[in-house]
């Protein structure tokens, strides 16, 4: 059976486990709270594995991968022969543990490490989610992240871009922007950011879009302002001097003959 059936096979059965067991807990107050949140951060983990495993499928139909949460990667901290690829403007919501309080975030960075075996045909995906703190109650505790499975897809696909790239040496195909669908209230706020606190530095799609916006607009604003040069050597300007030169001979010819007025 494909390493990657069995995979998907486990995912599901746990996401049909935390699925059953979601409305039984006993426990009260913020405990029942901290356990909801590592229930959300178990499906949303689930969610990832069923789209991963999927799209892989038909990507590499030859070929077993696993996907697997690593809260230790580290950007640029590789094992020999493995590869990076750096998620910077994903969106997600997070959800405080302890004051309940709920934001939406345009700035979610993902890390992620693979490493293709060819002789083996399997490969191994390690990813991270960085977490952001809560800016309402000022708690310590960093919060998951939890997001929307067409926001999962979308990424997964850039995911799966980088691993034919890097892993094959085939062309992955355009990278999708994903831009969030509800717009951050106000700027990112770096403090409470894990990923801005170990030095990852992001941007918002935005920002970037409007560069590049603003980029063609300069752009078309010089060729404009080129276009604005006049050829007097053009054919157009050739035929006008023509007529102004006929022009002129005629009033010369009529001012020296003026019976032929």
């Amino acid at each position: 059976m494909n390493h990657i059936e069995v995979d998907q096979r486990t995912g599901q059965a746990a996401c049909a486990w935390h699925a059953m067991s979601g409305g039984h807990g006993t426990l009260e107050g913020k405990t029942q709270t901290s356990t909801s949140a590592g229930r959300t951060m178990s499906l949303t983990m689930c969610e990832w594995k069923k789209v991963f495993y999927e799209k892989m499928e038909v990507a590499k139909p030859a070929d077993s991968w696993e996907l697997v949460m690593d809260p230790n990667l580290k950007p640029s901290e590789l094992a020999p022969g493995w590869k990076q690829y750096l998620e910077q403007h994903a969106s997600g919501r997070f959800h405080c543990s302890w004051c309940w309080h709920t934001w939406q975030s345009a700035n979610v960075v993902i890390l992620f490490h693979f490493y293709l075996d060819r002789e083996q045909k399997t490969g191994s995906v390690r990813m991270r989610v960085f977490k952001q703190l809560c800016y309402e109650c000022g708690t310590a505790r960093l919060d998951d992240s939890s997001m929307l499975e067409e926001n999962i897809e979308s990424l997964v696909d850039n995911l799966i871009s980088s691993l034919r790239q890097q892993c094959y040496e085939e062309d992955g195909g355009q990278y999708r922007i994903h831009v969030a669908s509800r717009p951050d209230r106000g700027p990112h706020r770096r403090e409470f950011c894990e990923a801005c606190q170990e030095g990852i530095v992001h941007w918002k799609p935005s920002e970037k879009l409007l560069e590049e916006e603003s980029g063609y607009s300069d752009g078309s604003r010089h060729k404009a302002q080129a276009g604005l040069g006049y050829n007097f050597l053009s054919l157009r300007w050739c035929i006008l001097w023509g007529c102004l030169c006929l022009l002129l001979a005629y009033l010369q010819f009529s001012f020296r003959n003026p019976a032929f007025l």
